[in-house]
């Protein structure tokens, strides 16, 4: 089943984290929403993901990777110049529970070195409180209100786009990944999300920048 962001899964310090140092959504008074995908950029899947987001004339945020942005800087060059905006998702997608902090901090200071916004997504959405106040002081630290879960195997297309349709609200930063795990479903669902969401009066941001 797919579900919106569920912090009761997380002990109770992650949680505490999470909602001191980060946002969730953005404003809810506007009829706006912030797409978002993780965990790219990828040669092929990345510019199909763009080649539809011009088809509907959206603009999205992407988290990248450090070590694909070095492998595929022409990718992730090609989404700046689209308008599209950027952040950190680390440079090799470490866990933050599983890290010291030294060497998560290492890490992520060097994505930020191609990415340079100040937005950053912990993979897993798992980061310590000592990690949160640390980044919290250089980073805007974007988690999510919506998740699509399209890197699931397990869920049909069709199960994803009903329940995201079903759920999202006026300033939600919903979750997809321009990766391979996720692309069958993310490919399959991502058109008529966008599509159905424009039809509802809805506009696509981008998450700005920290300032």
């Amino acid at each position: 089943m797919l579900k919106i962001h569920d912090m009761s899964r997380f002990p109770l310090f992650a949680r505490w984290a999470m909602f001191s140092f980060a946002i969730t959504h953005m404003p809810r008074n506007e009829r706006r929403l912030y797409l978002t995908f993780d965990d790219g950029p990828h040669p092929s899947i990345t510019p199909d993901v763009m080649q539809i987001l011009d088809q509907y004339a959206v603009k999205a945020t992407f988290f990248c990777v450090g070590e694909n942005i070095q492998t595929y800087p022409e990718i992730f060059q090609l989404l700046k110049n689209k308008g599209h905006g950027v952040g950190n998702h680390s440079f090799s997608h470490k866990n933050g529970w599983k890290t010291t902090n030294t060497e998560y901090l290492s890490d992520i200071k060097a994505c930020e070195n191609f990415t340079k916004t100040g937005l950053f997504r912990p993979p897993y959405g798992k980061l310590s409180i000592s990690q949160a106040k640390i980044l919290s002081r250089h980073y805007r630290i974007v988690l999510w209100s919506l998740l699509s879960r399209d890197y699931d195997e397990s869920l049909l297309s069709e199960k994803i786009l009903r329940t995201l349709l079903s759920r999202t609200k006026s300033g939600d930063i919903i979750v997809f990944h321009d990766s391979a795990k996720a692309f069958p479903r993310m490919i399959q669902v991502l058109p008529f999300y966008l599509e159905a969401m424009l039809e509802k009066g809805f506009t696509f941001d981008v998450i700005p920048p920290r300032i």
